[in-house]
């Protein structure tokens, strides 16, 4: 009994101590997610609200059932109903599967409504409830590249840029493209709207808003290497006035964005201070995207026309086999398959195909050099 006094006691003692401490460790949480500055994210957040209470309605009731069905039916409970030829009820099954199937529907539905609605590469139909997109908008472009390890932001219409510092004015509508100069990462900015990948070689988008003034973290959420940790930036919502000072001021930098100091960029580098250029190159986002910043590399898409040019052209890489050369497979037409000889292909009856189970029948083509003129035929293994 003593024990049992103490005990309580201790507890009384401690709780105050558990309150407060449960209240600093909720103090320092910021529900950035589920409250947002940009109406994007908060469509999201939304989402991810319907989508809980829709769940819960499933999962509230099977765990209050759970919990009363252990207490009625326990084994001191000589009162409850004992049916141990029971099997089958017609309502309750009707219950447990026309309720998840109910959900299930509703769910599929919000999803492919916020799927096509909130399409990253769709252009806004509005800046917030209320507030529609006029019909002469015109959105402010940024060119996003992620380098090992820091984030680079081109502003083409301003001939800016910017590294790990990303400003934006309030109300407008940001069409971003993005990519990356090395292995894929990901473009986040909570309280802006969702992630959305950079990859190298290729170029997505997501166009999006912010409605309120303040300054907003953004990061990578992809593992990038060494220093992924510090792969982050701040976003800074300013009103036009203060964007245009910004952008005056960064102007004055400088520094500039040509393809030398581009290549010293992309060289990994780690807790990258932020950086401002006054001037950039025009084409370089769409160089960095196509891979051919370093001199002598030619752009993946002179590669790709030089490649499906006709023979005889000239392409822009350089000129293709003469026209008399012999065609590859995917140029000849139906009658000419099987003109050509095939080199790898294996000669007459295969290794061990007339005894079962021998190694030899797990691969079917051996290599069979090309024999030059004059040498000798040697016994193929």
């Amino acid at each position: 009994m003593k024990n049992r006094f103490l005990s309580h006691r201790r507890a009384r003692q401690l709780a105050p101590l558990l309150a407060i401490g449960a209240a600093a460790m909720l103090s320092g949480c910021d529900m950035v997610v589920l409250d947002p500055a940009g109406d994007v994210a908060r469509q999201q957040s939304h989402l991810i609200l319907w989508s809980t209470a829709l769940m819960l309605l499933i999962i509230i009731p099977v765990m209050a059932l759970t919990a009363l069905f252990a207490w009625k039916y326990r084994a001191a409970n000589k009162d409850a109903e004992y049916a141990p030829d029971w099997d089958h009820s017609t309502g309750l099954e009707l219950v447990i599967w026309a309720a998840p199937l109910m959900i299930v529907i509703s769910l599929g539905a919000l999803t492919w409504v916020s799927t096509h609605l909130l399409d990253p590469y769709r252009p806004l139909g509005r800046l917030a409830p209320g507030k529609p997109l006029a019909a002469n908008d015109r959105p402010l472009e940024v060119q996003v590249v992620s380098l090992d390890w820091k984030w680079l932001f081109i502003y083409p219409g301003q001939g800016i840029a910017t590294v790990n510092e990303l400003v934006l004015p309030t109300d407008r509508q940001v069409r971003f493209r993005m990519t990356s100069s090395s292995v894929m990462n990901t473009f986040w900015v909570p309280s802006m709207a969702g992630m959305i990948y950079t990859m190298p070689g290729m170029e997505t988008k997501l166009h999006a808003v912010l409605n309120k003034p303040g300054r907003y973290e953004g990061r990578s959420a992809n593992y990038s290497g060494a220093g992924f940790s510090g792969m982050t930036f701040w976003t800074y919502a300013v009103d036009d006035t203060g964007f245009s000072r910004w952008v005056s001021q960064t102007r004055a930098a400088q520094a500039r964005l040509n393809d030398a100091t581009y290549l010293k960029l992309e060289q990994p580098s780690e807790n990258v201070q932020p950086m401002r250029f006054g001037g950039v190159n025009a084409d370089l986002f769409r160089r960095i995207t196509q891979m051919c910043v370093k001199p002598g590399i030619p752009c993946m898409s002179d590669v790709m026309s030089h490649d499906m040019a006709e023979p005889g052209s000239h392409a822009p890489v350089n000129d293709r086999p003469p026209v008399d050369a012999p065609k590859g497979a995917l140029r000849k037409d139906t009658n000419e398959k099987g003109s050509a000889p095939h080199l790898t292909a294996p000669r007459g009856q295969a290794d061990g195909s007339s005894e079962r189970g021998a190694q030899n029948n797990r691969n079917m083509t051996r290599l069979q050099p090309v024999r030059l003129p004059g040498a000798t035929v040697t016994a193929q293994g």
